[in-house]
């Protein structure tokens, strides 16, 4: 059961007395017998060599133990649990925290996009992950597929809490190198060729500036982009859904490719339900062995005709899903947005999500992000991470609501997780409440990941010990700082109240000054969101 089902508006758990010395022998001996995972092997290169001397029978190191919180009244817990009124001796608590791995960025995108008009999203639109994972991380980097782990802390403002970050990062994406003015991949790095199929919304809503123009803009751009083995397919979609372009080799083609982008017009309503499965039946007639088959959905989420629900819209092509492995990227447009669609048609489609406001957010998406949305390193990937019950009394992730994972799935390879490409960082932040002159041990965080290929699993860990935490956010790294101002932003966007939130105005300070040390634009922007956010109050 997981520790962290904390939502927007709970509280943090109170606790009333001491645990008794027999909860804490429980604790001792459970760790004892099966908490491998709290000392398994540091960050490694993404392979699967390092393992401790336990492992389970599938030769990895074994998690955890996966202890339950008792009773079956489907409450759920946030941290430690204590004795009863009456002595009664409660059940241990669970120290574990399981989720899809998430590159999801839609949602920060969004926000940039309200907050530049003057008014504030809505709460139910901001998961603060998607905030920080759109920014770059510095993490190790493995040589070959796979991740590094890098699991790091800094100590709050508040007494005995500390923000946590945990870092999974992909080998390097491809490098373009130019012959003939022609962009092609580096041959250290050479990706598989792509058949890319695009379903573009041309209902009337995207008649509106910085929706299909914005789009027919960046899709002109990445297709001089892509190389020549790749292959473009082209379905539009209003009240009906139409195969305008089927799969076509781009050398030689480029030409026909941009004239179909050039010709696409909006007309009326949104069946949205029609686009991705004609979109899907397309990629599925165009396919091509041994290259990277994707949907790539355009759209501004607003369907208001035929199935507007993503389950069973992705039920009708589960087949071609899951038979061909074809994965969903959604890009989202406009000022209005279908914010929960999307999501939920790129989670449920193993893709994920991100949204352009403007031609610099379309660049980074279409042209510097593409081969991350286009090639895999991983399937069905996964974290998990074992608190220490010795020096944590208490802790929250924070997001990853949607992604949650039960603790004995980390290891059931036919539970959904996340797909990861090159290039590729993932953060999960954690808010730690340490025990009193906690000394020791604090935290392994583990993935799971299968090889897309072979579909062969693989794990790696990384740990984190009491005296390795910053003393202060201040002191702790640039990029750990970025990331932390970003989930206060959101937490603050959301009124979730994380312990450490210093309030807008000192986030904007830090952002301001986190922008001039680092000089990175993305930083800059996160800066002046947040003092949109303060005018907007």
């Amino acid at each position: 059961m997981e520790t962290d089902r904390t939502r927007p508006g709970q509280e943090y758990a109170h606790h009333r007395t001491r645990k008794p010395r027999r909860l804490r022998a429980t604790l001792l001996a459970l760790t004892a017998a099966g908490g491998l995972l709290l000392t398994a092997c540091g960050a490694g290169g993404g392979n699967d060599s390092n393992t401790s001397n336990a492992t389970d029978r599938t030769g990895f190191p074994a998690p955890a133990p996966a202890v339950t919180s008792g009773g079956d009244d489907g409450s759920e817990q946030d941290g430690e649990q204590t004795g009863t009124p009456d002595d009664k001796i409660a059940p241990p608590p669970d120290y574990l925290s399981t989720f899809a791995l998430d590159v999801d960025t839609a949602s920060y995108g969004y926000a940039r996009r309200a907050l530049a008009e003057g008014r504030r999203p809505d709460p139910s639109t901001i998961r603060p992950e998607e905030f920080v994972n759109s920014f770059r991380q510095d993490y190790d980097r493995p040589d070959g597929n796979g991740f590094t782990v890098t699991v790091d802390g800094a100590h709050t403002d508040q007494s005995d809490w500390s923000l946590i970050r945990v870092g999974l990062a992909t080998r390097p994406q491809s490098r373009l190198r130019s012959t003939g003015g022609t962009p092609i991949a580096d041959s250290a790095t050479e990706r598989p060729p792509a058949a890319l199929t695009f379903v573009i919304d041309v209902s009337g809503s995207m008649s509106e500036t910085g929706r299909l123009d914005l789009a027919k803009k960046s899709l002109g751009e990445m297709t001089d982009r892509l190389h020549d083995d790749d292959s473009v397919a082209l379905v539009t979609f209003s009240d009906e859904a139409e195969t305008v372009l089927p799969m076509t080799r781009l050398g030689g083609h480029r030409g026909q490719v941009h004239d179909a982008v050039d010709e696409l017009e909006t007309q009326s309503a949104t069946n949205l339900g029609a686009g991705v499965e004609t979109g899907y039946a397309t990629a599925t007639e165009g396919l091509r062995k041994g290259a990277t088959n994707r949907v790539v959905l355009i759209s501004d989420g607003l369907a208001n005709t035929g199935d507007t629900n993503a389950d069973s819209i992705l039920d009708r092509v589960a087949h071609e899903r899951r038979a061909h492995g074809i994965t969903l990227f959604g890009v989202g447009v406009g000022s209005d947005y279908g914010d929960a669609l999307m999501e939920k048609l790129a989670d449920k489609g193993d893709g994920h999500t991100a949204y352009v406001a403007n031609d610099a957010d379309a660049h980074k998406v279409f042209v510097d992000q593409l081969p991350q949305n286009i090639d895999l390193t991983a399937r069905d990937a996964k974290a998990q991470v074992a608190f220490d019950p010795e020096t944590v009394a208490q802790f929250r992730l924070i997001g990853y609501e949607d992604r949650k994972v039960a603790d004995d799935d980390f290891r059931n390879d036919k539970v959904d997780g996340g797909e990861i490409g090159p290039g590729h960082t993932v953060t999960a932040l954690y808010a730690v409440r340490t025990r009193p002159g906690a000394d020791g041990h604090l935290a392994t965080a583990s993935v799971r990941w299968l090889d897309p290929n072979t579909r062969a699993p693989h794990e790696e860990s990384g740990q984190l010990e009491t005296d390795a935490l910053h003393d202060s956010l201040n002191s702790a790294p640039a990029t750990f700082q970025v990331t932390a101002v970003a989930a206060y932003f959101a937490d603050t966007l959301r009124s979730t109240e994380l312990p450490g939130n210093p309030g807008l105005g000192e986030l904007a300070s830090r952002a301001h000054t986190l922008a001039k040390e680092t000089e990175d634009k993305d930083v800059r922007q996160l800066a002046e969101a947040i003092d949109e956010a303060r005018r907007a109050d």
